[in-house]
């Protein structure tokens, strides 16, 4: 795993139910890992955000699409799905996907692949920062919250335009070279 280029993913959706709602954009952070003097150095490599026209909007939910800040005139130019995870599969090729929450991302990003009959490149192992926060600090009386708004507040990491997918992908990446440095 020391080898893999890690893709720190982040999305936002129109509702949290994976068979009822859509991906609205991906957020991904690509970062190169170094492992050679066993202490890792993480170097980011280049970072996009894909904005997805969603098929379905009348099955969003409200609350969604308010605090993802969804808007219909900024999705005017966004990519069809199919052409998100085309984009998205070939630039993801080989990596190890890191995401906080990864069960929610990975499984709409799964669907989506599925959807659209693309092939997910990455490399089958996927980290969690969720548990590897829990890991790190589940000991510790000063947090007991492990959501990314929290963790971010706890290792002083700004987040200003949090529910940005690519935003909360940079925010995963801080927090993630933060967990290594303790």
């Amino acid at each position: 795993m020391k080898k893999h280029k890690l893709a720190f993913v982040d999305i936002e959706t129109t509702g949290l139910d994976i068979d009822k709602h859509e991906i609205l954009s991906i957020g991904v952070v690509l970062v190169e890992q170094d492992w050679s003097k066993n202490i890792p150095v993480f170097e980011k490599m280049d970072e996009f955000e894909l904005k997805i026209k969603p098929e379905n909007i009348e099955n969003a939910d409200p609350i969604s699409l308010k605090v993802n800040k969804y808007n219909p005139e900024d999705w005017v130019s966004a990519y069809t799905l199919k052409k998100a995870m085309n984009i998205f599969s070939k630039k993801t090729e080989g990596v190890i996907m890191v995401s906080h929450n990864i069960t929610f991302d990975y499984g709409f990003i799964e669907k989506a692949f599925k959807k659209t009959e693309i092939e997910n490149k990455m490399h089958y192992h996927k980290i969690d920062t969720i548990s590897l926060s829990f890991a790190k600090l589940h000991g510790k009386d000063d947090i007991d919250k492990f959501s990314l708004r929290n963790l971010c507040e706890y290792f002083d990491i700004e987040n200003k335009n949090a529910h940005n997918a690519l935003s909360d992908a940079h925010a995963t990446f801080m927090l993630y070279r933060k967990l290594f440095e303790m």
